[in-house]
């Protein structure tokens, strides 16, 4: 896919595997817009890719994922600008050690890891079926495997515990991937997720020093987790595949909960219900 003017939204680019893929799809050719909440560190970040890449399309956006109205608002600015969006890169992710609320009083993770994706790929769709082909890559975690949607207690009101509520979102990221996928077909839009390793990044600054610098001795690099993120965004070999979950630029199996087509459609009734006064 050439990417020369492609327009690329990018969640979470202010470290780690969302800042590489910025660096990575800008060297490309790609028109790369920001959403960040802390636009100082979005600058600092520009300023880093521009090093690399003087040449390098790069726009910041002010956007609070953890707030339906600043994700609304964003998008409103974003449309007001533009009028396609060939590439929308759902990589933003947070890991919460104790139970804490979004702007709008929805457990955090869970906020920010599925329904901020979910909302803010709705907000943008026309957007991007006007931009065919057209990729929405979503980025999930094996750590999906560990769990299923606690329907009961999806906000973990009864029962928090921050690595699973973090494993539901990873999980969330894959149903809802391939019950878009199944919407859009036929539509030139592809959606597929992946699974970028086990990286180290700010997403584990959360756990306590001694065992942060002790498991991130065993991680990949911020720069090898952003290559499959690079390959689905860019590789003309993905051309019309979608609802797809990738592991190191390859097909790979999800599990069974994930491929559960009616899970996902619960799951996807659910998430509308939180956003439904937005539309």
């Amino acid at each position: 896919m050439n990417l020369e003017g492609k327009i690329c939204l990018i969640t979470g680019a202010t470290s780690g595997i969302g800042k590489e893929t910025a660096r990575a799809l800008a060297s490309m050719g790609a028109h790369i817009i920001l959403p960040a909440r802390n636009l100082e560190r979005a600058e600092r970040v520009k300023a880093d890719i521009l090093q690399t890449t003087p040449r390098a399309a790069i726009e910041i956006m002010e956007c609070e994922l953890a707030s339906f109205a600043s994700i609304t608002s964003f998008v409103q600015s974003f449309k007001a600008r533009y009028s396609n969006l060939h590439i929308l890169i759902n990589n933003a992710g947070l890991i919460e050690t104790k139970r804490k609320l979004s702007r709008d009083g929805i457990e955090m993770t869970f906020a920010v890891n599925h329904l901020a994706p979910f909302l803010l790929t709705k907000l943008l769709l026309d957007t991007i079926q006007r931009s065919t082909p057209a990729r929405i890559i979503n980025v999930s975690s094996e750590a999906h495997h560990s769990t299923t949607i606690n329907f009961d207690d999806i906000e973990g009101k009864k029962h928090y515990n921050g690595w699973r509520a973090y494993a539901q979102s990873k999980l969330a990221n894959i149903l809802f991937t391939r019950h878009l996928a199944i919407m859009l077909q036929g539509t030139g839009i592809s959606v597929n997720c992946l699974h970028p390793g086990v990286v180290a990044t700010d997403l584990f600054d959360v756990i306590p020093a001694p065992f942060n610098f002790l498991i991130k001795l065993f991680m990949i690099s911020p720069a090898k987790g952003a290559e499959t993120t690079i390959y689905l965004a860019s590789s003309p070999e993905v051309e019309g595949i979608t609802g797809e979950y990738f592991d190191k630029k390859k097909i790979a199996i999800p599990s069974i909960v994930a491929r559960d087509a009616d899970i996902a459609a619960r799951l996807w009734q659910l998430s509308e219900q939180y956003v439904v006064s937005l539309f």
